[in-house]
């Protein structure tokens, strides 16, 4: 049996977002510093960020971070999607099994080491395991870019804290929902964040990816888990990393959040000038507000 490593290593820094410790920071801290965001009213227990390489996503992923900025939370949930690896390389067994996890005991960026919150792991895969009839799959190495892509951010709004990685392949809402209902069961005693990592539309004319993406922010704004599975199914709308944000929003419904807020939208063609094919980024907060 292959020995799997205490640290994850990076596996986009230097492509995805810059590779020397020092342009990175800078470069992260400028897009939280030109983040103007409205008043939030309400604690903040989520956020939605984009996940592409920072130049392109960098600007609305902001937004969302910005959000956090004077928090200190012990522990941060980040769920992502799975994506195919890039071309050549060989597709892990594991990326066939529903729910995703790291094997290693800790994340690198250029930034630093990000623990991982192992008892937090542990209690989350075994409160799906009834429900579901299975709970998470570690992966060693995996080439996943959603979720390290929010790594960085994370690093320069809160500074040390523990991460519980989820990376989501299955597309089934039962599995999701049962996801989201787990992820609340852990983190409803604990000083914790929640980050779902999406896109939005990918490869449409700027007019129909303004379309499709008006359609399912605002839909995520409604707070409904239900019709963002409904926007993917029916082509109105289009995330591909909606099962993460549907399952982040079922989490943090059940952790008392009762509203969410959309705080920035572009696409790449904003960054490119490109507006023939496009991909669209959305920022939003999830808070809550109402006084126990």
């Amino acid at each position: 049996m292959a020995t799997v490593a205490p640290v994850r290593p990076s596996a986009i820094a230097g492509t995805w977002y810059e590779g020397n410790p020092e342009a990175l920071a800078r470069a992260v801290d400028g897009y939280l510093d030109r983040a103007e965001l409205p008043e939030l009213l309400g604690q903040v227990v989520a956020v939605v960020a984009p996940h592409a390489g920072h130049r392109y996503s960098g600007p609305v992923a902001g937004y969302a971070f910005a959000a956090l900025r004077g928090l200190s939370p012990d522990l941060v949930a980040v769920v992502s999607p799975v994506h195919p690896p890039p071309r050549g390389m060989p597709v892990p067994p594991e990326y066939s099994h529903p729910l995703l996890t790291s094997a290693h005991g800790a994340y690198s960026t250029p930034l630093g080491e990000i623990p991982i919150d192992r008892q937090a792991l542990d209690a989350l895969d075994a409160s799906l395991q009834p429900g579901l009839g299975f709970g998470l799959t570690p992966v060693a190495n995996d080439p996943e870019h959603s979720l390290e892509i929010e790594l960085p951010f994370l690093q320069r709004a809160l500074g040390s804290f523990s991460l519980l990685p989820v990376m989501v392949h299955t597309q089934s809402r039962k599995t999701v929902e049962q996801l989201g209902a787990a992820l609340a069961a852990v983190l409803k005693d604990k000083h914790a964040l929640l980050v779902a990592s999406t896109d939005l539309s990918h490869f449409y004319d700027q007019r129909s990816a303004e379309r499709l993406d008006s359609e399912m922010l605002r839909r995520i704004a409604s707070f409904e888990p239900e019709a963002i599975f409904e926007a993917e199914e029916t082509g109105k709308g289009e995330a591909c990393g909606f099962v993460a944000v549907a399952a982040v929003l079922w989490a943090a419904r059940a952790l008392g959040a009762d509203a969410v807020k959309v705080l920035r939208y572009a696409t790449s063609g904003d960054v490119t000038g490109d507006y023939g094919q496009v991909v669209g980024y959305g920022a939003a907060v999830v808070m809550k507000s109402r006084e126990e």
